[in-house]
Parts: structure tokens; C-alpha cells; sequence
């Protein structure tokens, strides 16, 4: 196990399960008329649109984004490019996959998605967006702001925080992700890039508690 893989303490732990709980929207999946897959490192998430899928959720599914800005080699096609290979794997036929290869951010992987859905004729009243768990709350906030008009259902595979911890392998880059991710949620509405999220005391002293402790990589000035 390397320095950055190292076990966190329990404190950490419970800080950053607090953050986790605050990140996820507790949206209950329900159809839609078009489901988004956003890139990231998880193929967890194109494993989830396949399951909700099957199970009927909705007929169109656009996967969106490009290469990982974090760890390019992971998917080197693209991040779009290589959930759609997994989804197709797990019984997602080719038709109602469409494919945005271009995102580097989620405001493109949303806007983006958008324009794709438009060129196929689709004008979604209610999509659902799948994210990673810690995404949640950035995505909805994201696209509460750049899309409006629809109706924004955030979903993410049903895991506990321990147990995500072990499919991803490395607790320090999952609380890095975690402190990264709500410093979005609390700085990009004043960029303009995203709704106000109101951001409970508890969770506030989470995040400045795991920044002293060094999770700190995934920060915007780090």
C-alpha cells in the first residue's frame, strides 16, 4: 500500500462519511424521459444505467464525457467511449445509447448532453442523472443552473460509504474527492456555474477538519 493509499483514522473516516451523506441528493430513481451517465473514474456508474435500464426507467441513454482529467490512462478512449463499451456488456442494446466524447467538466458533460439529445429529437422534460455517490449534489446543482427548465432526478449506485471505500481501493483518494467535490458545491455558484447549496454547519466543520488533515489534492488552488 503506498503513502497515498494509507488506511484513514477513524475521525477521518466519520468526517467523511458525514460529507458523503451531505453529497448524495436521497432522489428516489423513478422514469424519466432520458438518463445521463456522467464521466468519471467509476464504472460503477455505467453499471447502474445499465440496471436502471433493464429495469425500465427510461428509453435514451446518453453517456458524456472525455478523457479523465485525474487519471487519463484509466480510459483512454474516453470516459463516454469506454461506459458505453461496459453498458453494452451488460445488455444495453446499441439503439439507445448516444454518445457525447467532448466534456471536460460537468457544465459541458450537462450542456453537452443536452445539444445530443436535441440532434437525436429528443426534448427531455425529466432526466435522470447518474453520477457517483460524492457527485450528486454538484450535478443537480450543476444542472439546476445550465438546463433549467427540466426536472433533475440525481441517482448513483446504492452503496455505504465503507463499502465504497473498498470497491474503489484507496480511502485517501476517495476523501480527497470528497473535500474536492464540496468545495465545488460551495464555490462555483459564485462563479456562476452552479445553484446555491445551503451547507449545514456539521458538514462545514467536516470539510475544514479533513483540510487540515491534508486531503487537499483535489482541491481548486491545490
Amino acid at each position: 500500500m503506498t503513502d497515498n493509499q494509507r488506511a484513514i483514522t477513524e475521525d477521518q473516516r466519520q468526517q467523511a462519511k458525514r460529507i458523503w451523506d451531505y453529497h448524495q441528493m436521497h432522489h428516489e430513481a423513478r422514469p424519466a424521459d432520458a438518463a445521463i451517465g456522467l464521466g468519471s473514474h467509476d464504472l460503477g456508474v455505467p453499471a447502474f444505467c445499465a440496471r436502471l435500464y433493464r429495469a425500465g426507467l427510461f428509453p435514451t441513454l446518453v453517456f458524456t464525457g472525455g478523457p479523465n482529467p485525474t487519471a487519463p490512462e484509466r480510459f483512454p478512449r474516453g470516459e463516454a467511449v469506454h461506459f458505453r463499451e461496459h453498458a453494452l456488456e451488460l445488455g444495453v442494446p446499441d439503439a439507445a445509447i448516444l454518445l457525447e466524447p467532448q466534456a471536460r467538466n460537468t457544465g459541458q458533460n450537462i450542456t453537452f448532453s443536452r445539444e445530443v439529445l436535441a440532434a437525436a429529437g429528443i426534448t427531455p422534460s425529466t432526466v435522470l442523472l447518474v453520477s457517483m455517490p460524492y457527485m450528486e449534489r454538484r450535478a443537480f446543482a450543476t444542472a439546476r443552473k445550465v438546463w433549467p427548465e427540466i426536472e433533475v432526478v440525481c441517482a448513483s449506485e446504492p452503496l455505504e460509504f465503507d463499502d465504497y471505500l473498498k470497491t474503489i481501493g484507496d480511502d485517501r483518494h476517495v476523501v480527497d474527492q470528497l473535500v474536492g467535490d464540496l468545495q465545488r458545491v460551495i464555490e462555483y455558484p459564485k462563479l456562476g456555474f452552479a445553484i446555491e447549496q445551503d451547507v449545514p454547519e456539521d458538514v462545514h466543520g467536516a470539510y475544514e477538519s479533513l483540510i487540515r488533515d491534508g486531503f487537499t489534492s483535489r482541491l481548486l488552488d491545490s
